[in-house]
């Protein structure tokens, strides 16, 4: 096996290879790479953790066919080090690997192929999804997910679609985040409804950041496939019963005020500072003319912020998470929110102002602030 690629080419595929190479493994093989020569222009790179998968392939100039397994981030490490130039690679007896770029040689150990796990494959065409959209909901949904290994269909994102309609909802009992868009069918006319992890998700956000490309999406009893240009998801699906949320989304809350996003976020940070570390509660209160942000901790002292309003109904006063309220303001795209409120004890709902391609709404639990 020989081959020769550019270090910059190589480097950007092993980058993406990262994120799916299990670092702290009982099973040492899933730390490693597996390289495969794909044709006479072009090496195939695979890495999986047995539940999430991506294969990739880069240009490269092959010489002899073959194939190689070696440690995934000591082969990163060598090539983000390495000169700007073309990297030569060629496979020694009893899997050496030798690697030559400009004066600078390095001889790495690897593995036979036969040691990697194989991964799951389709011939299914699926779904295709512009890459916008797909990275668009899973930017406005994934801090949703929960942190509890426990709670095992909240560990990933609800992702459904029918009548032209793509939606992906993330909840961790605390708040709910739900966006959708509209995507074309095309030949696919059948309703989906399947439950991505957070693994998955967080990798095909980087796959798609930027991206002008399609994403075909396909699916068979137990995976998930993503193909976008030449780079291949895979994931296991989640199984189990994901919550009913439409029973979680505000019907009646009568208080409703447009606030600057940018102005808002600045407030909520400030207040937050002053906030207990554990809780890091804030105060909204909403009254006639204006809304008033509070924090105060015992240990260290307290913050109040004042934003004028136009608003003359009745007043409310509430308490949430700052890190909730600022988690959905990051990734709002528009100008405006607006927020609607009930009373103290009930859920908010937030929502963008304006146009946007999304349709986002996101629901935050409010909660006692001693």
């Amino acid at each position: 096996m020989q081959f020769s690629v550019s270090k910059n080419a190589l480097l950007r595929e092993l980058n993406l290879l990262q994120g799916i190479v299990e670092k702290k493994s009982t099973i040492p093989i899933l730390s490693n790479v597996l390289i495969e020569t794909a044709s006479e222009s072009s090496i195939s790179l695979v890495a999986t953790d047995l539940d999430v998968s991506l294969q990739t392939e880069c240009v490269a100039e092959s010489a002899t066919k073959g194939s190689i397994v070696l440690q995934a981030r000591k082969l990163f490490d060598i090539v983000r080090n390495l000169p700007e130039a073309e990297i030569n690679f060629t496979k020694e007896d009893n899997d050496w690997v030798k690697i030559v770029c400009a004066s600078s040689q390095f001889r790495i150990v690897g593995q036979a192929k036969e040691h990697f796990p194989s991964t799951p494959k389709t011939e299914k065409t699926g779904l295709m999804i512009p890459s916008k959209i797909i990275n668009g909901l899973i930017t406005r949904t994934i801090f949703a997910i929960t942190q509890e290994e426990s709670r095992y269909a909240l560990n990933g994102a609800l992702l459904s679609y029918g009548d032209g309609k793509l939606q992906m909802v993330a909840t961790d009992g605390h708040r709910l985040a739900l966006s959708s868009a509209n995507v074309e069918a095309g030949e696919q006319n059948e309703n989906i409804k399947v439950i991505i992890p957070k693994k998955a998700l967080t990798e095909l956000a980087k796959l798609t950041a930027g991206s002008e490309d399609e994403v075909e999406f396909s699916m068979d009893e137990n995976h998930l496939y993503f193909e976008i240009q030449n780079r291949h998801l895979t994931s296991r699906m989640l199984a189990g019963q994901f919550p009913n949320y439409e029973l979680v989304l505000p019907k009646s809350n009568d208080k409703t005020i447009t606030l600057n996003a940018d102005k808002i976020t600045q407030a909520i940070r400030r207040a937050a500072l002053m906030a207990d570390e554990r809780s890091h509660g804030v105060k909204v209160d909403l009254a006639a003319g204006k809304l008033g942000i509070s924090s105060q901790s015992a240990d260290v002292g307290e913050a109040k912020e004042t934003i004028p309003l136009d608003y003359t109904g009745e007043s409310v006063s509430i308490g949430f998470n700052a890190a909730y309220l600022l988690e959905f303001l990051n990734v709002v795209s528009t100008d405006d929110v607006l927020l609607e409120l009930k009373d103290e004890q009930s859920p908010a709902l937030l929502r963008p102002s304006g146009d946007d391609e999304f349709d986002y709404k996101y629901v935050v639990m409010p909660m006692r602030l001693l």
